[in-house]
C-alpha cells in the first residue's frame, strides 16, 4: 500500500514540476514581403471575410459552417465557424483597427477545446511598392494545460500554417 502511496505522491510531484517549468505564454508569427502597396495591402486585410481566400485553415475545410455579426472591416465585426476536426469551432473579433498599421482582433476557439488568443496582422512600408506582413498571436497557456506544450511544438506546426496562408496572400495581391 505504501508503495502506491509513494508512486502517486510521485506522479503528482511530477506533474507540478512540469506545470511549473512548462511554458505559460505563447507567441507565434511569421512575416512575408508583398510587392503592392501598403495602403492597398490594409484595405484588403481589414476584412477578415476575405481570409476566406487565403487561410489555410479554410482549405482544411473548405464547407465549413460560417455567419458573421457586424460590419466586416469595422471593430466589433464577428466572424464564426463551425468545421471539421482539423479547424473546430470558434469565432473572431476585431477589436481594434489602427489604419495602414494594424488589425487586432481576438480569436475565440470552442472546439476541440477552449481557448482565447489576441490576433494580429501588421503592415509595414518597406518602399513606396513593397509591404512587409506580420500575421501572428499570443495567449497564455494555463496550468495544467501548459504541460502539453513540452510535448506538441506549437510554434513550427502554427507558423507552418501562417507561412502558408501568407503565401497564398502574397500570390493574390500580386497578381
Amino acid at each position: 500500500m505504501m508503495i502506491v502511496i509513494y508512486i502517486l505522491i510521485g506522479i503528482l510531484a511530477l506533474v507540478i514540476l512540469l506545470a511549473l517549468i512548462a511554458p505559460k505564454n505563447y507567441e507565434v508569427n511569421r512575416s512575408i514581403v508583398i510587392a503592392k502597396r501598403l495602403p492597398e495591402v490594409f484595405q484588403y486585410l481589414k476584412f477578415i471575410r476575405n481570409q476566406d481566400d487565403w487561410s489555410p485553415w479554410k482549405k482544411k475545410d473548405p464547407n465549413m459552417k460560417q455567419e458573421s455579426v457586424g460590419t466586416d472591416g469595422e471593430v466589433g465585426f464577428i466572424a464564426k465557424w463551425e468545421g471539421n476536426k482539423d479547424v473546430g469551432t470558434g469565432e473572431q473579433e476585431i477589436l481594434h483597427i489602427e489604419h495602414n498599421e494594424h488589425i487586432k482582433s481576438q480569436l475565440r476557439f470552442l472546439k476541440p477545446w477552449k481557448s482565447i488568443s489576441d490576433a494580429y496582422i501588421k503592415v509595414t512600408e518597406i518602399d513606396a511598392n513593397q509591404t512587409n506582413v506580420t500575421w501572428g498571436f499570443t495567449g497564455k497557456n494555463p496550468i495544467p494545460f501548459n504541460i502539453f506544450m513540452l510535448f506538441f511544438n506549437f510554434e513550427k506546426t502554427v507558423g507552418k500554417d501562417f507561412e502558408e496562408g501568407l503565401e497564398s496572400l502574397k500570390s493574390i495581391l500580386e497578381n
